[in-house]
This record gives structure tokens, sequence and C-alpha cells, in this order.
């Protein structure tokens, strides 16, 4: 489905009072399954519609080429990889399969794009999903097929797969290399003070005028924050949770985060929030949730001293929070009465 306006849910500039305040454009769309905010601060309305279009046209193309089930570049792969075949695939999309594979070995294995087999059959590669379980053999077949990006093979832009059971979904990845894209381009258009969100994922450009930018992380329950904090230029945070995909049957959740080690959607944990820094901070700000998500209440610290994040908060099927002393730091509850661990 390509860029329309018609995406473009609200589009609206506000001046801040005449005493000498900058304005603060914002402009929201739904892209990528989920909702997206772009904020410009200290920008004309002009200069920042421009931008915004810049970055909601580039969201789009990146939809379009990386969209798991309908057809697109990653889809053509997935076809020639289940065929046995070895498919070209552009320059860009090389690169990332590259570094989601560099991601998922420094993960060991728990993030793993390779198993969108796994996805599909638990019905989250879909529009709309229904509360359906998957057959227990085919769900056992594909763990036992262990698909790893690992797997994939590459001959300069020719890519191919040792294992045809791979299908790679790039759901974990897309976002937060969305946001690394577009805070590439507003820099390019001279734009200094931006937020961007993206279902979530939030990366932050410069500051709101004399402050930092404050953004919120959203209780897995409730509606609202769980916390806020503000968040300095070239920092990100990512959340991944229980209750953005999932459906339940039998008085169960299952969410659409699969453990590739069982084949089952995870159990035990509510959400995680992971805060980065410097390069690529989108992109690991989406990508190195995951592991810590699959490794759940008991594995996490460990997993996010193996992704070298020192800033993780962990809440578990109880609703405790479990946090690293550096992210406790970062904090403010919205609740005094939020149960906090530091790990």
């Amino acid at each position: 489905m390509r860029f329309s306006y018609l995406f473009l849910l609200l589009a609206f500039a506000l001046l801040l009072s005449a005493c000498g305040k900058e304005p603060l454009y914002e402009e929201q769309a739904y892209v990528f399954g989920t909702q997206v905010d772009v904020s410009i601060y200290g920008e004309d309305e002009a200069k920042a519609r421009k931008s915004v279009v810049l970055v909601m046209h580039e969201f789009q193309r990146l939809h379009d080429m990386l969209h798991a089930w309908k057809p697109s570049e990653l889809s053509e792969l997935n076809t020639a990889i289940a065929q046995g075949k070895s498919r070209q695939v552009s320059p860009e999309l090389a690169a990332m399969l590259q570094d989601a594979a560099r991601v998922s070995a420094q993960s060991g294995g728990l993030f793993d794009p390779a198993i969108g087999g796994l996805i599909q059959a638990w019905g989250f590669q879909a529009d709309d999903f229904k509360a359906v379980l998957p057959d227990e053999k085919k769900v056992a077949a594909l763990v036992k097929a262990n698909p790893q990006m690992s797997d994939l093979v590459f001959d300069a832009l020719n890519v191919r797969s040792s294992n045809r059971a791979v299908k790679i979904d790039l759901g974990g990845y897309a976002k937060g290399y969305a946001l690394d894209r577009a805070a590439d381009i507003l820099k390019q258009q001279g734009i200094h003070n931006a937020l961007i969100n993206i279902g979530g994922n939030i990366l932050a450009l410069g500051t709101h005028g004399s402050r930092a930018w404050r953004v919120g992380i959203q209780h897995p329950r409730k509606p609202g924050p769980i916390a806020t904090l503000e968040l300095h230029d070239g920092e990100a945070i990512g959340t991944s949770g229980d209750y953005q995909r999932y459906f339940e049957l039998g008085g169960k959740r299952y969410c659409h985060l699969i453990d590739p080690r069982t084949g089952y959607p995870v159990q035990g944990v509510e959400a995680v929030t992971i805060l980065t820094h410097g390069e690529h901070a989108g992109l690991l700000s989406d990508a190195s949730s995951k592991p810590l998500f699959i490794s759940g209440a008991h594995g996490w610290t460990a997993a996010a001293k193996t992704m070298h994040l020192d800033e993780a908060l962990l809440i578990d099927a109880e609703g405790v929070v479990h946090l690293t002393a550096s992210m406790q730091k970062r904090l403010e509850f919205t609740d005094n009465k939020t149960i906090r661990e530091v790990e």
C-alpha cells in the first residue's frame, strides 16, 4: 500500500503563545502496523512540514520493502529461500540482513528474524489475527528445523539459505532502523530538535526548547505511563510488550514475541524497556529489547550484559518492576506504590 495523505491522521502546527517561544509542529500517521508520531521544535511550519513528509515517505518505503506477508522485496526473498533458490536483493536489504544476523549472533539466537514461519503459524503475520492455537506438530517441526540468520549465505547481493525453513520477518528490526533513517533525514533538512515515536520506540534529537524531551513508558496493563524520563539528544528507548499484538484463549495470553527455542510465545513477562545511546540508537532500541523479553524474569540481567545494555527494565507477570540501577536513576514513576527491585 503506497504512501497517501489518507494515512495522515493528524497534521497541525501549534504556536506556543506570542511571548517569544518557538513553534512545535506535530504529525501522526499509521505505518508498520502502528501509530507513528513526529514532533519538531523550533522551526517554521513550512520547513517542519516538508521535513516530516520526507520522513513519512521513507517510513512507507521501508514498510513496502520489508513487509513479511504481502508482496515486497523481503517476501520475494522468502519465497526463493523456500524453493531452495538464490535471489538478488538490493544493497540496502543485504546490509540489513547481515546486520540483523550480527545482532542475532550477539544475542545467542534469542533475537531471530529467521523464525517467520513460527510467527505465521501463530497467526501474527496478518493485519487481524484470531484466537486459535497452531498445530503442535507444525510448531515442533519448525523448532526442529532450527531456522537461524546464520543460515543465510551471501554471494555479493545474491542471498540464499542452507535451511529452507528460514522465513525472515524483520518486524523486530524495522522500526529501529526506520528511527535512525528518520533522524538522518531530519538532520539533512537542518532539523536539530525532534522526537520520533514509532509505536513506543522513541528517538530524540536535540531538546524541546530549554528542556529535554520527556517521554513515558506505557503501563502494560493500565492506561497511561508507568514511568517517565527525560530523553536527551541521540538517545532512544524501545519497549517490547505482550499487550500490543496478542490474543487470549482459555484465560491465557499469547503474544507475538516467540521464543525460538520452544516455538511458543513468551510467558511470565509483560514488558521490557531499554535505553540506548549513540550510533544506531534507534536500531538497538528495537532489536535489543527482544532477547531480554525472551530471557524472562530470571535471565534478563544476563541477557542485558551480553547485549551491553546498562539501562533496562522488565515487568514480570505479577506486575513487579525489575530494573538496573542505572535505569532507576533515569525514571520517575507515576505511582509511588509501584514495586521496584534493583538488579
